[in-house]
């Protein structure tokens, strides 16, 4: 069986330089709306997953799914400070917080309002999480109206710059630094001291406790003690662990990621069929001569169904270079998505990874499968007289 030269069909798609352009045009648009949706997913999920430590536990309200929806009282609180495997810093304090977390509406710079999650935490909140750096001001003193903002919610929010005041509860609360949460969870947060918000809110308890442990059996032994106390009715959960379910909030968005992009790839794949169709009509004599020539159906098959991939893969790298140039430029600052567990916003960044830069190049090699399979199935089973005829 004769093979027909890789070269003959590059150059075929060079001979029809409007066509060929408007096909790579339209495969790279699929690829780059396809990309920058799921870079969107992405960034919400590299929030979660990004955040928490596996040395760190999360006590909660049992059968709780968020901090939102759990309470700990303070005599509780106290218990669990008491347990086994508690990580001490170099004073001998043990590296615990117990925490306040509410949800506040706040105007946005760009108009309307959304949900910002203000976190309340004791002297040891900032140690328990490394990754968190003060940007600018001071820390706020405990007991005061003072608070800390994310940078990523100053950025967005009227009224979060240091000096600014933002009102809940009873009192306003003077901004006196900003931090950066190293793109975990934090960035989407105020933070302020848990006594303060338990008193301007007026609860008696907290909504979860952080603890650190020293190592693995230490976790796992303060995790059983926290379950196994029939006083306390909570449960330790993994911090990472409870940050990972957490990603079910990205699930909605990449769905929509690949919903956009399979229907927008319905319309590219017809658009390259068009293409080589066009082309197998103006090829008609050039297709019987291979015919005569020897070259069997399944080559001539082979031929076409390659010269769409080329055409596809021209779109791709086009479709991928558009969706980076997009992240970096147009999307490269900060968004905002709600986390459906909170009902707060979530704030985080495009994220354009090289495992979807080669996704999408697959995708486009799919579209050019099936976008030019049945033109090049009409191209194999010319008849040779039949073609001659209708050129000659």
């Amino acid at each position: 069986m004769l093979g027909i030269p890789l070269k003959y069909n590059v150059r075929n798609l060079f001979v029809r330089k409007v066509t060929t352009s408007l096909t790579v045009l339209g495969i790279a648009l699929v690829v780059a709306v396809f990309l920058c949706v799921m870079a969107l997913g992405e960034g919400l999920t590299r929030v979660f997953t990004a955040s928490g430590s596996e040395k760190n536990v999360l006590v909660l309200r049992q059968n709780s799914q968020s901090e939102l929806q759990s309470g700990i009282g303070r005599d509780q609180a106290q218990l669990v400070r008491a347990l086994a495997g508690i990580e001490k810093d170099a004073d001998g304090k043990p590296l615990v917080s117990a925490e306040l977390v509410v949800v506040l509406n706040l105007d946005k710079k760009d108009g309307g309002s959304s949900n910002v999650t203000i976190r309340g935490v004791e002297e040891k909140g900032m140690a328990l999480r490394p990754q968190m750096k003060l940007t600018e001001g001071r820390m706020f003193v405990p007991g005061t109206s003072e608070v800390l903002v994310a940078e990523s919610v100053a950025r967005r929010f009227k009224g979060a710059e240091v000096g600014d005041e933002i009102r809940f509860g009873a009192y306003r609360w003077k901004v006196v630094g900003h931090f950066d949460g190293g793109g975990t969870a934090p960035d989407s947060e105020i933070w302020t001291d848990s006594e303060g918000m338990l008193n301007t809110f007026q609860r008696g308890g907290f909504s979860s406790i952080l603890a650190r442990t020293t190592d693995r059996a230490a976790r796992d032994q303060f995790v059983a003690g926290v379950a196994g106390d029939a006083r306390l009715a909570l449960e330790g959960k993994i911090e990472r662990a409870y940050y990972d379910e957490q990603t079910a909030t990205a699930a909605p968005i990449k769905f929509l990621g690949v919903f956009v992009g399979v229907v927008m790839a319905i319309g590219a794949c017809f658009g390259a069929m068009n293409t080589m169709y066009a082309a197998v009509s103006a090829r008609t004599r050039e297709i019987a001569t291979l015919r005569a020539l020897g070259f069997s159906r399944l080559s001539i098959l082979v031929s076409f169904v390659l010269e769409s991939i080329a055409l596809a893969l021209l779109g791709g790298i086009a479709g991928c270079a558009l969706a980076f140039l997009l992240v970096k430029l147009a999307l490269s600052g900060v968004t905002g998505t709600t986390n459906f567990a909170t009902f707060a916003e979530v704030v985080f960044a495009f994220r354009l990874t090289p495992q979807l830069l080669a996704t999408g190049i697959v995708f486009s090699l799919v579209m050019g499968f099936f976008g030019g399979l049945f033109p090049a199935g009409r191209a194999a089973f010319t008849k040779i007289t039949a073609a001659l005829r209708q050129v000659g």
